[in-house]
């Protein structure tokens, strides 16, 4: 009998984000990802969400390592959080460990993580697993699809991917060497990328993007070209590059990470322009507009990012207007829509013209679709399935690919976030939720867990607060001061006085009853039904109520 091996998703599945999981065998731990989500209009506040790490925490002895196939924030970001708790080697490729290094910096926990560097085709041995790296296509330069020898044989993880036959910097998804796994030991077990389920057919190269780029910077030769991209897309800022330095611009960073990556890329050799086309942002202000391309940050329209700020007009670094053209090369990820449009209408608004992927082909997605998840399947063939990497829609989506292309119905399992997976000489088995599979959400130097929150926040931020300060004295039995409320965002103008006042009698009258009553518990409770009750009755609405009470 072989040893069983356990794979427990503690984000991932369900959500475009926080990806990690938790491979288990022979009493030791290896991470798959460490990343965050970014959260929704359902999450007003948060920064960020992080995957379940109390489960980590419980095994903090156990971990081996983790690997990081990939440097987007939605598969790296939690690092710095876990770090804070836990401490373990993390591997991934250089460009990667670059980008993992800046967060680790940033929150002061680089000294909790060696960082080790992989390479495509490089074999390493982590604890008891034995880990192979096969280069994969990505909208990030240097990912990595991991093959994991277990005790259960090879567990294959896609990380995100694409199959593009004519990348920018010439690395493809190594199919041939996974097809000689296949054909040799066998694979066990796929975890693959189900972003693009849904969606029929093959993306488009990234290579192609490059044409059209070409085209805009061309058909706009007086004017500045502002570029808004991922900062961690290099493939796609190459391009942009190209396209500057051919029509004789000066190349500029505006944004942090923007800057960060960039330098990044360069000296990794994975960016290559000329120095004589790279300026620093505060001077393109000197240049004619015609000879400035800045390359973004802010495509996807969020609060306090260089371009959003830029739309309006809150830029310490460029000042957006009737000389500009803004390029959006990306397309907005579901949720942020509302953010985007704004933005474009703030950009519009200074006099600048935009350009986006709903006008010109000018992003193309960095995820397979079915016609590609079909290839991979194909060539893995693997024994058993479970799809990650998506919304629940997604995963069902990638099952039902796998099963019209004949995988049997028990050998394809739909797992969620929390749940674990056991792989065993008897097969591979669901053996449900393992954690809270609660969401934990950063809210500046807070991590909090669960949603009563948010709930509370869209009850503030739509209804407003009604506070009640009540005074009395229970020895004497009478209150030692009219009830006094006061109120935020409920009502407005010249009525708030008024209601005021008016729902202090209510109240006081309430309270008057209970003292006579000689209760001795449940004031609160009465205080908060008196005051909701005047609050609904004459305005039609339900604000927090929030009673005090002081008794002398």
């Amino acid at each position: 009998m072989a040893e069983p091996v356990q794979i427990t998703f503690l984000g991932g599945l369900g959500d475009i984000g926080r990806n990690c999981a938790a491979i288990e065998s022979q009493g030791e731990v290896l991470l798959l990802d460490c990343g965050v989500l970014f959260p929704d209009e359902d999450m007003p506040g948060a920064d960020f969400v992080l995957p379940d790490l109390e489960y980590l925490r419980d095994r903090a002895d156990r971990i081996v390592g983790c690997i990081c196939t990939h440097g987007h924030e939605d598969h790296i970001g939690a690092l710095p959080r876990a770090l804070e708790w836990l401490s373990f080697p993390v591997y991934a490729s250089p460009f990667t460990l670059g980008l993992i290094r800046n967060r680790l910096e940033e929150r002061e926990v680089s000294d909790r993580a060696s960082l080790i560097p992989i390479g495509d085709h490089d074999r390493v041995r982590i604890g008891s697993f034995d880990c192979e790296f096969i280069p994969v296509t990505h909208s990030v330069p240097s990912g990595l699809i991991s093959a994991i020898r277990t005790p259960q044989g090879v567990i294959l993880h896609s990380s995100d991917f694409k199959l593009d036959l004519n990348p920018v910097d010439g690395r493809r998804t190594d199919l041939a060497r996974i097809g000689a796994i296949t054909r040799g030991e066998g694979i066990r077990l796929l975890l693959c990328d189900s972003t693009n389920s849904e969606i029929p057919g093959s993306s488009r190269s990234e290579s192609e993007i490059g044409e059209v780029l070409k085209g805009v910077f061309a058909a706009h030769p007086d004017r500045r070209l502002v570029v808004a991209a991922f900062s961690s897309h290099i493939h796609r800022i190459q391009q942009v590059a190209d396209a500057a330095v051919e029509s004789g611009r000066k190349v500029a960073t505006l944004g942090l990470s923007m800057k960060r990556n960039f330098a990044l890329a360069r000296e990794l050799g994975l960016l290559r322009l000329p120095d004589h086309a790279v300026i620093e942002v505060s001077d393109a202000e000197h240049y004619h507009p015609g000879d400035v391309c800045v390359v973004s940050t802010g495509s996807q329209g969020e609060n306090r990012s260089a371009l959003a700020m830029a739309a309006t007009g809150d830029s310490r670094w460029i000042k957006v207007g009737p000389d500009d053209t803004v390029v959006l090369s990306s397309s907005p990820i579901p949720g942020n829509e509302a953010r985007v449009s704004r933005m474009i209408n703030n950009l519009v608004s200074r006099g600048a013209k935009v350009v986006h992927s709903g006008q010109l082909e000018v992003h193309t997605t960095g995820h397979g679709k079915q016609d590609e998840l079909r290839t991979l399947h194909a060539v893995a063939d693997p024994e058993y399935f479970v799809p990650v990497h998506g919304e629940v829609r997604h995963l069902a989506a990638h099952a039902e690919l796998a099963l019209n292309m004949g995988m049997p119905s028990d050998r394809v399992i739909l797992a969620r976030d929390g749940e674990q997976v056991e792989l065993s000489d008897r097969g591979l088995a669901n053996r449900g939720q393992v954690t809270s599979g609660d969401y934990y959400y950063v809210n500046g130097q807070l991590i909090e867990s669960g949603r009563e929150l948010f709930s509370e926040r869209f009850i503030l931020g739509g209804q407003g607060v009604v506070n009640v300060v009540v005074v009395l004295s229970r020895e004497e039995g009478r209150l030692l001061a009219r009830p006094r409320v006061e109120s935020k965002g409920w009502v407005g103008g010249d009525l708030v006085r008024e209601f005021e006042y008016a729902a202090a009698d209510e109240v006081e009258a309430a309270v008057e009853a209970y003292l006579e009553s000689g209760e001795d518990d449940g004031l609160e409770r009465l205080v908060r039904r008196a005051a909701g009750q005047f609050v609904n009755h004459n305005t039609g609405r339900r604000p927090m109520i929030v009673p005090v009470i002081i008794e002398l």
